[in-house]
């Protein structure tokens, strides 16, 4: 396999808001947009998007995961930067649209279809930077790609950092800008001491990374920041915290400051992970703070974590029971 998100299929989906309405979604080349140069996402960062994969189950069927989830943060982020509305029932038939259409390129387990749904101001007007774009277009692209650690999944470094990833106000939007407001701590981070991302907590409130959700983990509790504007609401996150429920773990979603994760995380049995669709959960061995390296637990993949994220592949393999309804078949 290629590098992951690297692959696309040659054609996309795309619908066009102009004139106080939504053209009728079609399929174009995945190279076809035109954009002009004065569009509004290209000055004013105005762009959304989802990440959501379709897998392949043993019958050969095709199914994708908590799309309606995925839809409804897409319009909540299109809402929050004054983009144009959409029915979430046209997104919905894009994109089983697009995925029935290239069914046949949906990898077998470890591998899935990563799903790119984007929404982008397309209005040509350099003069509104205090405006929202009355034009805009939305698409939706697929990457056939293999599993994210094809490697291995190893335990992650991650620096804590007295900052935010973003603006608090901007945290629920799923933006390209955020990621990119993130992408300098990152890379010093990863020069000055070899980490692999950085753990945002700003006055100590320990938030999220670049790109993912972060949980801590200790013997039956399993510890992360209460839902609020200020970081995305992931979905895998979600799913995760509904499977610990389920195995029966204490959920705790509450503020969780700095000095408190560092005590908890060096107990003997301690784990701590990053939840995203791309790399589902993936360990977290060593937090650096204050120029101090701290091991977590015994410093590598725990149990738990493991545990968690094979039953989240599970269900989406089509290798264990549905119980929440959260795979919809595509064909």
């Amino acid at each position: 396999m290629a590098a992951f998100g690297t692959v696309f299929t040659p054609e996309m989906i795309i619908s066009r808001f102009n004139d106080n309405s939504w053209s009728t979604p079609e399929m174009v080349a995945s190279d076809s947009i035109k954009l002009h140069p004065g569009a509004h996402v290209l000055h004013y960062s105005s762009t959304c998007f989802e990440g959501l994969k379709a897998f392949r189950h043993a019958d050969g069927g095709v199914y994708m995961f908590r799309m309606e989830k995925n839809v409804a943060r897409l319009q909540q982020s299109s809402k929050l930067l004054a983009l144009p509305q959409f029915e979430a029932a046209m997104l919905s038939q894009m994109i089983l649209d697009m995925v029935k259409r290239f069914a046949a390129d949906v990898p077998t387990p470890p591998g899935s279809m990563y799903i790119r749904p984007t929404h982008i101001g397309t209005e040509a007007s350099i003069g509104k930077a205090a405006a929202p774009s009355l034009e805009s277009l939305l698409y939706v692209l697929l990457s056939p790609v293999g599993d994210y650690f094809a490697g291995g999944s190893k335990a992650l470094r991650l620096l804590l950092e007295d900052n935010a990833r973003c603006a608090s106000h901007m945290g629920m939007v799923k933006s390209g800008g955020n990621y990119a407001s993130a992408l300098q701590p990152i890379m010093q981070a990863r020069a000055t001491v070899q980490a692999d991302q950085v753990l945002f907590c700003p006055n100590g409130d320990v938030q999220e990374t670049g790109a993912a959700n972060f949980l801590l983990i200790d013997g039956n509790e399993i510890i992360t920041k209460a839902l609020d504007s200020s970081f995305l609401h992931g979905i895998t996150r979600d799913s995760i915290l509904t499977l610990a429920r389920d195995r029966g773990m204490v959920v705790s979603e509450r503020e969780l400051t700095v000095d408190e994760l560092l005590e908890r995380a060096q107990k003997p049995g301690a784990e701590a992970a990053l939840s995203g669709t791309a790399a589902v959960l993936t360990p977290v061995g060593t937090l650096i703070h204050a120029g101090k390296e701290y091991t977590v637990g015994s410093g590598g993949a725990g149990t738990t974590t493991n545990a968690l994220r094979q039953a989240l592949n599970d269900i989406q393999w089509g290798k264990a029971e549905d119980k929440h309804g959260w795979l919809t078949k595509v064909c």
